[in-house]
């Protein structure tokens, strides 16, 4: 839809008399209620002198209930009755105040980070245990694995030296009695290791 001179024409005219866009745009056709107030703006029309405002939504909206400003802060509040004086006297009771933790450091761009504790450390005695039964492993490759042999890889991948334990593993793991230790660990012992 294009705004001709024959249809800006329309549009002014039942702006002034105080149609509202919907009903413009119905009579206009092929144009939205919001293109027709952004032709209007667009147009410097949207002061009308004798109707309501721009949108619909304002002028089917209901007056907002007017709100008495709060008293300032000079004036004094008075209530009605006195106050009891043994609750003036009475003392106030005093908070807690627990203290707030220490943000980390913010450490500035480029700089290296300190070391990190990290959640997935193992206990330098399950990893000696690991070591002992990777002595013992099958070292298969890739294509010699089946549903019943532990699928822990050891090395690099990049390199010739790279291998899987091949032994037992666990029915419904995949990973024998030594890997299944390392790779899945109980919450708690995670959690503990964080702190």
């Amino acid at each position: 839809m294009s705004w001709t001179d024959e249809r800006v024409e329309t549009l002014k005219k039942m702006w002034a008399e105080g149609q509202s866009a919907s009903q413009i745009a119905k009579e206009l056709g092929g144009v939205t209620r919001n293109a027709v107030i952004g032709k209007v703006h667009r147009l410097g029309l949207s002061n009308r002198v004798g109707g309501g405002g721009v949108a619909e939504a304002e002028e089917d909206a209901a007056p907002a209930p007017r709100v008495d400003p709060a008293p300032r802060a000079t004036e004094p509040v008075r209530s009605a009755e006195p106050a009891p004086r043994a609750a003036v006297e009475r003392p106030l009771p005093t908070a807690t105040i627990t203290p707030i933790p220490m943000r980390k450091a913010i450490i500035p761009a480029g700089q290296p980070l300190p070391p990190q504790p990290s959640a997935n450390e193992i206990s330098p005695e399950v990893l000696a245990s690991v070591r002992e039964v990777e002595k013992h492993a099958k070292k298969l490759t890739l294509m010699e694995l089946t549903e019943r042999t532990c699928k822990w890889p050891i090395g690099d991948p990049a390199t010739e030296d790279f291998w899987f334990c091949g032994l037992q593993s666990l029915p419904g793991k995949p990973y024998c009695e030594a890997h299944v230790g390392v790779a899945f660990q109980p919450m708690s012992a995670r959690r503990d290791r964080r702190r």
